[in-house]
């Protein structure tokens, strides 16, 4: 019997795979099949604040009757439609406290900064296990400093851990003037986890109409090198639990992300391709690699190929090709 059990931002799950932030995960149905799939854990779709405010804005541009120009009632209308979005998500949550034994992981992603406390009080007293920040804010400012993103990343992490007592962790994009910098200081003020990385809105162009349309949402099983580098360069590194995301598919991906140093795995494309059951297929095939190589648990091979400073840090830090360090002739890459 193969121990797959581990511990991630002090929860105790059965298992490495995690079910990510998606609409798989909105609803008691999908949370259920997701519990029953044999994931150790789960995180809720994301709280969008955005989307509070789009909603807010649409249902005024079509008009609300004669209430259209009372202020008092505009802000009623908007506090009544933050309530009811809180409200739906207790609910959920207490359903699935009830009828799945696996931890559930709030998810936010705000707008303004005096939300992110507001929102994190309320999922922590829905009764969610922990809490993933689901935050970056794309940098397109020409005229704003690089680092403005990193004190205002810093600065929700430290209110929001100073009013409640749950666990948090941050979702991550790549994107950074200095990204283990980032995760180092994101470490110190307390984060007791980091998920690498998230997976955004994609623009894409038709162009037989010139419409801007959206691109694939769903990760490749090709997309997970940047992960695979990023956590292992970080792994031994920071005191906080590492999250691998994207472009996880299949055990032998999830098996590479524990042995670069992550706690956990989260699965979300693969769900929607080959169905919530897959999650079943990676657990087993993780176990059949476990037996063939000798290994008892997973704390065995975590982080045995992270990044060290010495003979094979350069394979982590290189980013253009070179015969050397690509391994394939250089006639092969275009």
């Amino acid at each position: 019997m193969k121990i797959l059990d581990t511990k991630y931002m002090g929860l105790r799950l059965k298992n490495p795979i995690i079910v990510g932030s998606c609409g798989l995960t909105a609803t008691i149905e999908g949370l259920k099949r997701i519990a029953q799939s044999g994931a150790a854990a789960v995180v809720l779709k994301s709280i969008f604040e955005e989307e509070i405010i789009k909603e807010h804005e649409e249902t005024l541009k079509n008009r609300i009757g004669y209430q259209d120009n009372n202020l008092e009632f505009l802000d009623y209308f908007d506090y009544q439609l933050k309530s009811d979005t809180l409200k739906n998500m207790a609910d959920l949550i207490a359903k699935a406290k009830e009828e799945i034994d696996i931890p559930i992981i709030g998810s936010l992603n705000c707008a303004s900064s005096g939300e992110w406390i507001s929102y994190a009080k309320h999922l922590e007293k829905a009764g969610v296990d922990a809490l993933e920040l689901n935050m970056f804010k794309l940098p397109f400012d020409i005229e704003q400093q690089a680092d403005e993103h990193e004190k205002l990343y810093l600065s929700i992490v430290e209110k929001v851990k100073k009013h409640i007592a749950i666990p948090v962790s941050v979702k991550l994009a790549p994107y950074s003037s200095n990204l283990a910098a980032v995760i180092k200081k994101l470490d110190d003020a307390g984060v007791d986890g980091v998920t690498m990385f998230n997976r955004f809105y994609n623009v894409d162009f038709d162009i037989m109409t010139d419409e801007i349309k959206a691109g694939d949402p769903y990760s490749s099983k090709m997309d997970y090198y940047n992960t695979l580098r990023w956590v292992s360069i970080m792994s031994g590194k920071v005191g906080c639990d590492l999250s691998a995301s994207t472009g996880i598919h299949n055990a032998e991906t999830a098996i590479k992300m524990i042995m670069a140093g992550a706690t956990t795995v989260q699965v979300v494309s693969m769900l929607y391709k080959d169905g919530i059951g897959s999650v079943a297929g990676i657990l087993k095939n993780i176990e059949f690699w476990m037996e063939r190589r000798g290994y008892l648990s997973v704390d065995e091979f975590r982080g045995s190929v992270h990044h060290e400073p010495g003979e094979n840090s350069e394979r982590f830090e290189r980013v253009q090709f070179m015969k050397y360090f690509s391994g394939h002739n250089p006639e092969e890459i275009i």
